[in-house]
């Protein structure tokens, strides 16, 4: 038996605390910081606020939530999705993911943006973003291990490193600007990091 409230939801629906995470993320891009609060992100979900309130006590709880979601999508674009597959072709097909549409999404790098402004502002959600960053920095040093065992981690982690803040510059230059063109020499850029 679980303690966990029971969820109206139906069963193709998920349960009512991935709801309310959803929609934390959906009022931070439509509406900021300022718009987020149990009761907020409760409309959004079309659950009750007590509900809400009994997984995020408050709106500390639903950024710092949003906040590791973030972090384990991303982790997610470095975990090889294909097993049995040569890793410099895991690799690329990582660094692809990376500007998959979805994450050029005006709305998606908005959130992003709304959550890296707060890690720069509380050292909490700094500590969260941190963690998040190394061990996306960690997945992408492994796969550029796995596809240059030539190279010494010293130098795989510089490259990862390089490879990071170019992704990040096509992430944070996408809300400002659409080109594809500079999206695929960035993609370029990263494989010319790895394999150059």
């Amino acid at each position: 038996m679980t303690d966990r409230p029971a969820s109206s939801a139906g069963e193709n629906e998920p349960p009512a605390d991935e709801r309310i995470l959803d929609s934390t993320l959906a009022v931070l891009a439509r509406d900021g910081v300022a718009g987020v609060s149990v009761r907020a992100v409760a409309a959004e979900a079309g659950v009750a606020r007590g509900l809400a309130g009994y997984y995020f006590t408050n709106k500390t709880g639903l950024v710092a939530a949003a906040l590791r979601r973030i972090g384990e999508q991303d982790l997610d674009l470095v975990r090889p999705a294909d097993h049995g597959v040569e890793p410099s072709v895991h690799l690329r097909r990582c660094l692809r993911r990376a500007v998959d549409p979805r994450y050029l999404d005006p709305d998606y790098l908005r959130l992003r943006l709304q959550l890296w402004s707060l890690a720069g502002v509380d050292a909490a959600y700094a500590a969260i973003n941190q963690t998040a960053q190394r061990r996306y920095l960690r997945g992408l040093a492994d796969l550029v291990a796995a596809a240059r065992p030539d190279l010494d981690r010293p130098e795989v982690e510089r490259r990862a490193a390089d490879m990071l803040i170019v992704q990040n510059g096509v992430w944070l230059t996408a809300v400002l600007i659409e080109e594809g063109d500079a999206v695929e020499r960035a993609v370029i850029r990263c494989e010319e990091l790895a394999f150059g």
